[in-house]
């Protein structure tokens, strides 16, 4: 199967073999993608899907490989297409967005490894929630995937005695890897574009909290009801101390994930966007990014140096889960470059995607809101939710300035909301989603299947969703 689809592909790639030489410009247009270009992302999207329902044990020896595959052939047959551009592309894709990407969680989730949360934590429906909380509330304070890593293990020690933990891990990853980090730039990768392209840092906060609050709400009731109700179900098992107490080690990586933060903020400041690099007249590397690159090396270097091997070994830390974030997402973010180029042109009339126009933006030139909303949102949950971010970004800005987009209406909050929320749509919507996955299967919860997952969160979210775009945009 996969050598008729590399055939084909490669077919395919001939016709195309005449656009090296396309103007001067640095990027393709989506006049030069058709949509057999998604095939590869598509492939690994499928990949990770159905070959764990198929064989997992297969899937968890070989995803390496099987990431490996479709992101070769992908880079084999653009070589081919469009040899004049390909190394750009690859520049631009890794050095610009995988490589900060991976390292920011790198050091995240080395320096959260490195806390170990311990006591008397009985999981009763009342410290589930009270951690669901503490974690959505720090998500816009240190990022998603900080407090996802800080708090996943404490939640599967608390209720390590307990049979269906499934919804636990289900409903954490909605709230602290997701919708948790809509307050800040910080939070989430998203709104930290949408601060570097200009967006005011305080504008997350001040205009995304009732919307935020509002999802919130009601996805804590909903687990409160059903995790009681699983606990009563249970409660003969449960442990029979009620004192809670707690006891943190490794409190010196609370200061690291200081130095982690302030070097997400640095990175964005407009006096240290200088480049460092540059290939076809595209920064590849700026000042701050090279420095953000830095500090989250030693950030890690030094978490690994002064964390006591027993803190780590309390919490079941090992590599994999990082491993595994790495391997699939490197194919992910490639693989990408054609929906992505295809999006662009959604407002120029151009390519296999011209005909979203029409239901983005009214007759009048006036965008429609509600559409950006669920577009951003769906394609948030496949793609990566940062660069479908700045596409429809890009498209609501229009003419304007950032400004204009910050003061009128509701199209900025609607995307911004769209890509934060619904990144917990699916398991590769947001990279913790994918680590709280692997953390948990590791503690051997059996998480569910890509399409499984996707049934609870179509069941919780989407009716959640639905009625907050009917009442905000």
């Amino acid at each position: 199967m996969f050598r008729k689809i590399f055939y084909s592909l490669f077919l395919f790639s001939i016709t195309f073999a005449e656009k090296n030489s396309h103007g001067h410009s640095a990027h393709l247009s989506a006049e030069d993608f058709s949509l057999f270009w998604l095939i590869p992302f598509i492939g690994i999207l499928l990949s990770i899907a159905v070959i764990p329902l198929i064989n997992s044990n297969f899937w968890h020896h070989n995803y390496g490989k099987v990431s490996a595959f479709w992101g070769l052939l992908f880079i084999i047959v653009f070589a081919v297409s469009f040899t004049d551009y390909t190394l750009f592309y690859i520049l631009e894709v890794y050095l610009r967005e995988f490589i900060p990407f991976i390292m920011l969680l790198l050091a995240l989730f080395t320096v959260s490894g490195g806390i170990l949360i311990k006591g008397d934590l009985n999981g009763t429906p009342k410290l589930n929630t009270l951690i669901l909380l503490i974690g959505t509330s720090l998500a816009s304070i240190m990022g998603t995937t900080g407090a996802s890593m800080l708090l996943i293990r404490p939640l599967i020690r608390a209720n390590s005695w307990r049979k269906n933990k499934v919804h636990l891990i289900v409903f954490f990853i909605f709230l602290v890897s997701n919708i948790g980090g809509s307050l800040t730039p910080i939070g989430d990768p998203p709104l930290f574009l949408g601060f570097l392209k200009g967006v005011d840092f305080t504008w997350p906060l001040i205009y995304m909290y009732k919307p935020m609050l509002f999802v919130s709400f009601f996805i804590f009731i909903i687990f409160y009801f059903l995790d009681t109700y699983f606990y009563k179900k249970e409660k003969s098992s449960a442990l029979k101390s009620n004192e809670l107490s707690i006891k943190i080690e490794g409190k010196i990586n609370f200061i690291l994930i200081l130095f982690v933060i302030g070097a997400v903020i640095l990175s964005g400041l407009q006096s240290f966007q200088t480049s460092i690099f540059s290939y076809h007249g595209t920064t590849m590397i700026t000042l701050g990014t090279g420095i953000q690159l830095t500090i989250l090396l030693l950030v890690t270097i030094i978490s690994l140096k002064i964390t006591p091997d027993e803190i780590r070994i309390g919490n079941a830390f090992t590599w994999e889960p990082i491993k595994e974030v790495a391997k699939l997402f490197a194919t992910i973010f490639i693989t990408m470059i054609p929906a992505i180029e295809m999006l662009k042109g959604v407002t120029k009339e151009i390519g296999p995607m011209s005909w979203m126009k029409t239901i983005i933006i009214n007759e009048d030139g006036s965008n429609i809101d509600t559409m950006y909303f669920w577009l951003t949102g769906i394609l948030s949950s496949f793609l990566d939710n940062a660069p479908t971010y700045v596409v429809f970004f890009t498209a609501a800005l229009g003419e304007h300035n950032v400004e204009w987009l910050m003061n009128t209406g509701n199209t900025l909050l609607a995307i911004s909301c769209g890509a934060v929320f619904m990144g917990a749509m699916t398991y590769i919507g947001n990279a913790p989603n994918f680590m709280v996955k692997s953390i948990s299967e590791e503690n051997e919860i059996k998480m569910p299947s890509f399409f499984g997952y996707m049934g609870w969160s179509i069941l919780i979210l989407f009716p959640i969703f639905i009625v907050t775009s009917l009442i905000f945009f």
